[in-house]
């Protein structure tokens, strides 16, 4: 790069159906470890691994804006899944991402645990190291030498382990798992609380819920 600093940008996918506040840890500690340029969010179009979503996409829009107003660095909402009627693969995003990007900048795609876990269900999940670094957070109790990982993805994230500095300095390719975030926040009980009237106060950030309730989401 001729001593001139690359440029990096943090990924977090996922429905956000609801934006809850594991999805707002998870963000902020890799944009501690990392110092990112910026912050890109991508909602999920039509997720092709689970059932039909509790809001649509501008809801979830709305309630990500909402989430993530206030950060340490610039946020990007970017809807381009949401703008493609087709299944959501991760794959193809990264793909376009890294074609309007360009090589150099450094891409890190954010997962927890649950996703990592089922990693190797992705459409061509090998294939996202071209175009992206791939950064877990574990949660309470998570172990990678254990039985809750495949091997293939026990072993890809193994062979591909880089530090902070190491992701910041490249395009793609390398792994980092967080070891210390202790979230473990699901949106399925968070849709179950307010489906029986019991606001997860705690869970959700304030302006997201009062969103939610004033638009009457994941009711009956």
């Amino acid at each position: 790069m001729n001593g001139i600093k690359r440029r990096c940008i943090i990924l977090l996918g996922g429905s956000f159906d609801p934006v809850h506040c594991g999805h707002i840890a998870l963000a902020r500690y890799f944009v501690s470890v990392l110092k990112p340029d910026e912050l890109r969010i991508l909602p999920a179009g039509n997720p092709w691994q689970k059932a039909a979503l509790g809001a649509s996409g501008a809801q979830r829009v709305a309630m990500l804006e909402r989430a993530f107003k206030n950060q340490d660095v610039p946020v990007v909402i970017d809807q381009r899944e949401l703008q493609d009627h087709n299944p959501t693969y991760t794959i193809k995003s990264l793909r376009s991402l890294r074609a309007e990007l360009g090589p150099d900048v450094s891409l890190v795609f954010l997962m927890g645990a649950d996703q990592l876990q089922r990693l190797d269900t992705w459409q061509e999940w090998r294939r996202l190291f071209d175009f992206a670094h791939v950064c877990a957070a574990a949660r309470p109790g998570f172990a990678m030498d254990g039985q809750q990982v495949p091997s293939d993805i026990r072993q890809a994230f193994e062979q591909r382990a880089g530090t902070p500095a190491q992701i910041r300095d490249t395009p793609q390719g390398m792994t980092f798992l967080a070891p210390d975030l202790a979230v473990a926040i699901s949106a399925t009980e968070i849709r179950a609380a307010l489906l029986h009237g019991e606001p997860p106060d705690s869970l959700v950030p304030h302006a997201v819920l009062d969103y939610i309730q004033q638009h009457h989401l994941y009711k009956s």
